[in-house]
């Protein structure tokens, strides 16, 4: 048993191209006495590609809870452990959160090495609004949710980023429509720094129709990005103010956005999206 205890390293990896995996995070990789890796069969692509013999621990959501606990004890007898999740930055929608808490609570030394996460690769090339972003990770599954889900982020004015599995992706994007409206500026980044990377800046509508009948591009890891809600009064007129907070109060907020599309001359996903701030706030 060690004096001293070990050291947590946090370890980014590549989310696709090999070649991201940065020189101090190879040498971690190598001199730690374990990884614990999200799923082993994935990570030993990735340790045999760099010839790396250390032993490894399989750690994922389904057995976070007791295996923390094995793993601190370890880090407390002295040995060190690199966390590394299938892709990209551990706990950035992976599992390793109750390790990272208990190793803060035990008083062992937590040490991050940066590196590739796919939702800040896709905002840097985005186009969009960087200065401020609301990562929200996967949507739910089921679409009733996932629609509410949606319909509660509409009035953010942040640039939001969501990621997606492509096997929901198309429906998704449908939701997300019907929830910002067609002409709401959008990015889709899918397969970042692979092979078929694709990274294509336009509004929703175009984005949904594109993806549902393109096969190919309903494949891999995705990425969507969607712009920040403008404020109301940098995009509205006072009489569509004034109009919609009349009809909100006895009407839906999708009839209330017809009916004002057609007093005001305004667009309905316009004021459809005017009318979600406004109920909201």
């Amino acid at each position: 048993m060690s004096n001293q205890p070990g050291v947590l390293y946090v370890v980014a990896t590549p989310i696709g191209n090999l070649d991201d995996l940065s020189p101090r995070a190879l040498l971690t990789l190598n001199e730690v006495s374990l990884i614990a890796a999200e799923d082993t069969r994935h990570s030993s692509k990735l340790l045999r590609h760099f010839g790396i013999l250390t032993p490894v621990t399989a750690f994922h959501e389904h057995n976070e809870r007791e295996k923390a606990a094995e793993l601190v004890e370890l880090l407390i007898n002295g040995k060190s452990i690199a966390l590394i999740s299938d892709a990209g930055t551990p706990l950035v929608s992976d599992p390793g959160y109750r390790l990272v808490r208990a190793a803060h609570a035990a008083g062992i030394r937590v040490v991050p090495l940066p590196g590739a996460c796919a939702a800040i690769a896709a905002l840097s090339a985005s186009g969009l609004p960087s200065d401020r972003f609301a990562f929200e990770g996967f949507p739910p599954v089921k679409s009733a949710a996932r629609r509410t889900w949606y319909e509660a982020l509409a009035s953010e004015p942040r640039t939001l980023i969501v990621y997606e599995s492509p096997h929901r992706i198309v429906e998704s994007l449908q939701d997300m429509v019907a929830a910002f409206g067609e002409t709401r500026e959008a990015v889709y980044a899918r397969e970042l720094t692979k092979q078929f990377e694709t990274v294509r800046h336009a509004n929703l509508g175009e984005i949904a129709r594109w993806v549902q009948e393109d096969a190919n591009q309903q494949r891999g890891e995705v990425v969507v990005l969607i712009h920040g809600a403008v404020p109301v009064e940098a995009e509205n007129s006072e009489d569509a103010v004034r109009v919609l907070r009349i009809l909100i109060k006895e009407l839906p907020v999708s009839q209330a956005a017809a009916l004002a599309a057609e007093i005001t001359g305004q667009k309905k996903n316009q004021l459809y999206n005017l009318a979600l701030q406004l109920k909201s706030g």
